[in-house]
Protein backbone atom coordinates (compact mmCIF):
# COMPACT_ATOMS: atom_id res chain seq x y z
CA UNK A 1 0.00 0.00 0.00
CA UNK A 2 1.27 3.54 -0.89
CA UNK A 3 -0.31 6.39 0.76
CA UNK A 4 0.31 10.26 -0.78
CA UNK A 5 1.63 10.98 2.61
CA UNK A 6 4.27 8.29 2.79
CA UNK A 7 7.90 9.82 2.13
CA UNK A 8 11.38 8.97 0.99
CA UNK A 9 14.35 10.45 2.65
CA UNK A 10 16.79 12.29 0.37
CA UNK A 11 20.62 12.07 0.96
CA UNK A 12 20.93 15.17 3.02
CA UNK A 13 17.61 14.29 5.14
CA UNK A 14 15.43 16.06 3.26
CA UNK A 15 11.63 14.09 3.06
CA UNK A 16 9.73 13.68 0.19
CA UNK A 17 6.44 12.43 -0.83
CA UNK A 18 6.52 9.40 -2.86
CA UNK A 19 4.16 10.23 -5.20
CA UNK A 20 4.77 13.70 -6.82
CA UNK A 21 2.03 15.73 -9.02
CA UNK A 22 3.34 16.52 -12.31
CA UNK A 23 2.42 19.08 -14.50
CA UNK A 24 4.21 18.77 -17.58
CA UNK A 25 2.12 19.60 -20.58
CA UNK A 26 -0.99 21.23 -18.04
CA UNK A 27 -1.36 24.82 -19.94
CA UNK A 28 -1.14 27.75 -17.53
CA UNK A 29 -4.98 28.27 -17.32
CA UNK A 30 -5.78 25.16 -15.88
CA UNK A 31 -2.55 24.56 -14.05
CA UNK A 32 -3.87 26.09 -10.81
CA UNK A 33 -6.88 24.44 -10.61
CA UNK A 34 -5.19 21.25 -11.35
CA UNK A 35 -2.34 22.05 -8.39
CA UNK A 36 -5.62 22.78 -5.86
CA UNK A 37 -7.77 19.78 -7.00
CA UNK A 38 -4.52 17.50 -6.30
CA UNK A 39 -3.83 19.27 -3.05
CA UNK A 40 -7.47 18.82 -1.77
CA UNK A 41 -7.20 14.82 -2.97
CA UNK A 42 -4.16 14.75 -0.66
CA UNK A 43 -1.07 15.11 -2.94
CA UNK A 44 1.77 17.28 -1.23
CA UNK A 45 4.43 17.07 -3.91
CA UNK A 46 4.03 19.30 -7.44
CA UNK A 47 6.09 19.61 -9.41
CA UNK A 48 6.46 22.31 -12.55
CA UNK A 49 9.63 24.26 -14.15
CA UNK A 50 10.20 27.17 -16.00
CA UNK A 51 9.93 25.65 -19.36
CA UNK A 52 6.68 24.14 -18.50
CA UNK A 53 5.27 27.97 -18.71
CA UNK A 54 2.57 27.26 -15.87
CA UNK A 55 5.16 28.30 -12.57
CA UNK A 56 2.89 31.61 -11.82
CA UNK A 57 -0.56 29.08 -11.78
CA UNK A 58 1.48 26.11 -10.00
CA UNK A 59 2.50 28.55 -7.21
CA UNK A 60 -0.68 30.20 -7.08
CA UNK A 61 -2.60 26.98 -6.58
CA UNK A 62 -0.32 25.87 -4.06
CA UNK A 63 -1.00 29.80 -1.70
CA UNK A 64 -5.03 29.22 -2.68
CA UNK A 65 -4.37 25.43 -0.89
CA UNK A 66 -4.79 26.71 2.71
CA UNK A 67 -2.28 24.51 3.89
CA UNK A 68 0.87 25.65 5.71
CA UNK A 69 3.81 26.12 3.32
CA UNK A 70 5.99 23.64 4.86
CA UNK A 71 3.46 20.44 4.32
CA UNK A 72 3.69 20.96 0.66
CA UNK A 73 6.81 19.96 -1.46
CA UNK A 74 7.56 21.72 -4.32
CA UNK A 75 10.25 21.43 -7.38
CA UNK A 76 11.38 22.85 -10.09
CA UNK A 77 13.92 22.93 -12.91
CA UNK A 78 16.48 25.02 -14.57
CA UNK A 79 15.89 25.51 -18.24
CA UNK A 80 18.10 22.79 -20.12
CA UNK A 81 19.04 26.06 -22.23
CA UNK A 82 21.13 28.03 -19.79
CA UNK A 83 24.29 26.62 -19.06
CA UNK A 84 26.24 29.36 -17.24
CA UNK A 85 26.72 30.43 -13.28
CA UNK A 86 24.98 33.49 -14.05
CA UNK A 87 22.11 32.32 -16.09
CA UNK A 88 21.49 29.45 -13.78
CA UNK A 89 21.12 32.45 -10.80
CA UNK A 90 19.29 34.36 -12.88
CA UNK A 91 16.48 31.87 -14.00
CA UNK A 92 16.28 30.69 -10.50
CA UNK A 93 15.28 34.17 -8.84
CA UNK A 94 12.62 34.30 -11.96
CA UNK A 95 11.41 30.67 -10.80
CA UNK A 96 11.46 32.00 -7.17
CA UNK A 97 9.35 35.13 -8.21
CA UNK A 98 6.67 33.00 -10.52
CA UNK A 99 5.99 30.96 -7.69
CA UNK A 100 5.91 33.62 -5.00
CA UNK A 101 6.91 31.36 -2.48
CA UNK A 102 9.32 31.67 0.34
CA UNK A 103 11.45 28.72 -0.86
CA UNK A 104 11.71 25.67 -2.86
CA UNK A 105 11.81 22.43 -1.75
CA UNK A 106 13.93 20.85 -4.86
CA UNK A 107 15.65 22.34 -7.87
CA UNK A 108 16.86 20.36 -10.76
CA UNK A 109 18.72 20.95 -14.02
CA UNK A 110 16.56 20.13 -16.75
CA UNK A 111 18.76 18.35 -19.06
CA UNK A 112 22.68 17.94 -19.57
CA UNK A 113 22.26 19.31 -23.03
CA UNK A 114 19.74 22.11 -24.81
CA UNK A 115 16.62 20.52 -26.23
CA UNK A 116 17.80 21.71 -29.40
CA UNK A 117 21.15 20.08 -28.86
CA UNK A 118 20.98 16.46 -27.30
CA UNK A 119 24.29 14.54 -27.65
CA UNK A 120 26.55 17.71 -27.78
CA UNK A 121 28.97 17.64 -25.23
CA UNK A 122 28.42 19.87 -22.15
CA UNK A 123 30.75 18.75 -19.60
CA UNK A 124 32.68 22.11 -18.64
CA UNK A 125 29.09 23.91 -18.86
CA UNK A 126 27.22 21.70 -16.75
CA UNK A 127 30.25 21.72 -14.17
CA UNK A 128 29.86 25.58 -14.23
CA UNK A 129 26.07 25.13 -13.64
CA UNK A 130 26.62 23.03 -10.58
CA UNK A 131 28.67 25.52 -8.94
CA UNK A 132 25.87 27.83 -9.36
CA UNK A 133 23.61 25.07 -8.19
CA UNK A 134 25.07 24.67 -4.82
CA UNK A 135 25.32 28.29 -4.26
CA UNK A 136 21.80 28.35 -4.37
CA UNK A 137 21.27 25.13 -1.87
CA UNK A 138 24.16 27.39 0.44
CA UNK A 139 21.78 29.99 0.29
CA UNK A 140 18.83 28.07 1.91
CA UNK A 141 16.54 29.16 -0.25
CA UNK A 142 16.36 25.75 -1.98
CA UNK A 143 16.28 22.26 0.85
CA UNK A 144 17.46 20.00 -2.30
CA UNK A 145 19.25 20.60 -5.49
CA UNK A 146 19.54 17.28 -8.46
CA UNK A 147 19.30 16.70 -11.99
CA UNK A 148 17.09 15.45 -15.16
CA UNK A 149 17.72 13.24 -18.24
CA UNK A 150 21.15 12.67 -16.91
CA UNK A 151 23.32 9.78 -17.89
CA UNK A 152 25.45 7.94 -16.09
CA UNK A 153 28.50 9.93 -18.04
CA UNK A 154 26.75 13.33 -16.92
CA UNK A 155 26.38 12.00 -13.39
CA UNK A 156 29.99 11.33 -12.82
CA UNK A 157 30.90 14.51 -14.46
CA UNK A 158 29.21 16.41 -11.56
CA UNK A 159 30.66 14.07 -9.09
CA UNK A 160 33.92 15.04 -9.83
CA UNK A 161 33.64 18.52 -8.99
CA UNK A 162 30.72 18.54 -6.62
CA UNK A 163 30.75 19.72 -3.04
CA UNK A 164 27.47 18.67 -2.61
CA UNK A 165 25.89 15.61 -4.45
CA UNK A 166 22.36 15.77 -6.56
CA UNK A 167 20.42 14.41 -4.61
CA UNK A 168 17.82 13.28 -7.39
CA UNK A 169 17.74 12.34 -10.82
CA UNK A 170 14.35 12.96 -12.61
CA UNK A 171 14.40 10.52 -15.67
CA UNK A 172 12.03 8.90 -17.96
CA UNK A 173 10.74 5.67 -16.35
CA UNK A 174 7.84 3.61 -17.00
CA UNK A 175 6.99 -0.21 -17.12
CA UNK A 176 9.03 -1.61 -20.28
CA UNK A 177 11.76 1.52 -19.96
CA UNK A 178 13.53 1.52 -16.72
CA UNK A 179 16.79 2.58 -17.75
CA UNK A 180 17.91 0.23 -15.64
CA UNK A 181 21.77 1.25 -16.17
CA UNK A 182 21.59 4.99 -15.06
CA UNK A 183 18.81 3.51 -12.46
CA UNK A 184 20.92 1.60 -10.64
CA UNK A 185 24.46 3.94 -10.84
CA UNK A 186 22.15 6.96 -9.74
CA UNK A 187 20.26 4.71 -6.73
CA UNK A 188 24.25 2.99 -5.35
CA UNK A 189 25.32 6.70 -5.66
CA UNK A 190 22.47 8.04 -2.89
CA UNK A 191 20.45 9.57 -5.81
CA UNK A 192 16.60 9.09 -5.45
CA UNK A 193 15.44 8.53 -8.84
CA UNK A 194 12.20 10.19 -9.95
CA UNK A 195 10.08 8.73 -12.96
CA UNK A 196 8.59 11.28 -15.48
CA UNK A 197 5.50 10.47 -17.42
CA UNK A 198 4.73 6.91 -15.59
CA UNK A 199 2.28 5.94 -17.79
CA UNK A 200 4.83 6.94 -20.69
CA UNK A 201 2.56 9.95 -21.88
CA UNK A 202 -0.53 7.08 -22.37
CA UNK A 203 0.84 4.52 -24.51
CA UNK A 204 0.81 2.39 -21.73
CA UNK A 205 -2.79 2.48 -21.27
CA UNK A 206 -3.84 0.03 -24.63
CA UNK A 207 -0.49 -2.55 -23.15
CA UNK A 208 -2.50 -5.87 -23.12
CA UNK A 209 -0.30 -7.58 -20.98
CA UNK A 210 0.11 -4.94 -18.51
CA UNK A 211 -3.99 -4.61 -18.36
CA UNK A 212 -3.93 -8.41 -17.35
CA UNK A 213 -2.08 -7.63 -14.53
CA UNK A 214 -4.30 -4.70 -13.27
CA UNK A 215 -7.17 -6.68 -13.76
CA UNK A 216 -5.68 -9.47 -11.49
CA UNK A 217 -5.50 -6.60 -8.65
CA UNK A 218 -8.99 -5.10 -9.83
CA UNK A 219 -7.29 -1.31 -9.85
CA UNK A 220 -6.56 0.37 -13.42
CA UNK A 221 -3.64 -0.06 -15.57
CA UNK A 222 -2.56 4.06 -14.46
CA UNK A 223 -2.77 2.87 -10.44
CA UNK A 224 -0.39 -0.54 -11.05
CA UNK A 225 2.16 1.68 -13.56
CA UNK A 226 2.65 3.99 -10.67
CA UNK A 227 2.80 1.68 -7.63
CA UNK A 228 5.10 -0.57 -9.83
CA UNK A 229 7.42 2.77 -9.77
CA UNK A 230 7.51 3.28 -6.40
CA UNK A 231 7.72 -0.84 -5.03
CA UNK A 232 10.91 -0.46 -7.41
CA UNK A 233 11.86 2.67 -4.85
CA UNK A 234 11.40 5.16 -7.56
CA UNK A 235 9.56 8.51 -7.26
CA UNK A 236 6.50 8.63 -10.04
CA UNK A 237 5.18 12.14 -10.65
CA UNK A 238 1.64 11.52 -12.61
CA UNK A 239 -0.31 14.08 -14.29
CA UNK A 240 -3.49 14.83 -14.61
CA UNK A 241 -6.28 17.54 -14.88
CA UNK A 242 -9.52 15.89 -14.69
CA UNK A 243 -10.26 15.44 -11.02
CA UNK A 244 -11.67 11.20 -11.68
CA UNK A 245 -7.86 10.90 -12.49
CA UNK A 246 -6.19 13.05 -10.26
CA UNK A 247 -8.33 11.15 -7.39
CA UNK A 248 -7.89 7.36 -9.23
CA UNK A 249 -3.87 8.12 -9.41
CA UNK A 250 -3.59 8.36 -5.40
CA UNK A 251 -5.74 5.18 -5.19
CA UNK A 252 -2.87 2.76 -4.58
CA UNK A 253 -3.95 0.41 -1.49
CA UNK A 254 -2.41 -2.22 -3.01
CA UNK A 255 0.71 -4.62 -3.15
CA UNK A 256 2.16 -6.25 -6.77
CA UNK A 257 3.61 -9.84 -5.75
CA UNK A 258 7.23 -10.36 -6.34
CA UNK A 259 6.30 -12.67 -9.52
CA UNK A 260 3.98 -9.78 -10.84
CA UNK A 261 7.14 -6.92 -9.94
CA UNK A 262 9.52 -9.48 -11.86
CA UNK A 263 7.38 -9.74 -14.83
CA UNK A 264 7.01 -6.33 -15.14
CA UNK A 265 10.58 -5.54 -14.80
CA UNK A 266 11.15 -8.01 -17.63
CA UNK A 267 8.69 -6.43 -19.98
CA UNK A 268 10.42 -4.58 -23.01
CA UNK A 269 8.77 -1.71 -24.22
CA UNK A 270 8.06 -2.37 -28.40
CA UNK A 271 7.13 1.40 -28.67
CA UNK A 272 10.64 2.94 -27.87
CA UNK A 273 9.45 5.61 -26.99
CA UNK A 274 12.34 6.87 -24.76
CA UNK A 275 14.40 10.08 -24.93
CA UNK A 276 11.75 12.91 -25.82
CA UNK A 277 11.48 16.35 -24.41
CA UNK A 278 9.98 16.85 -21.04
Amino acid sequence: MTKLTDTYTLANGVAIPKIGFGTWQIPADQAKQAVMDAIKVGYRHIDTALAYHNEKEVGAGVRASGLKREDIFVTSKLPAETKTYDGTLRDFDTTMANLDLDYLDLYIIHAPQPWAEQGADYALENREVWQAMQKIYESGRVRAIGVSNFGVADLKNIFDVAQVKPMVNQIQYYVGYTEPEITKFAQANGLLVEAYSPLATGSLLNNQAIQAIADHYQVSLAQLAIQFCVQNGVLPLPKATHIAHIEANAQLDFVISAEDMQQLNEHVDTTKKGHYRH
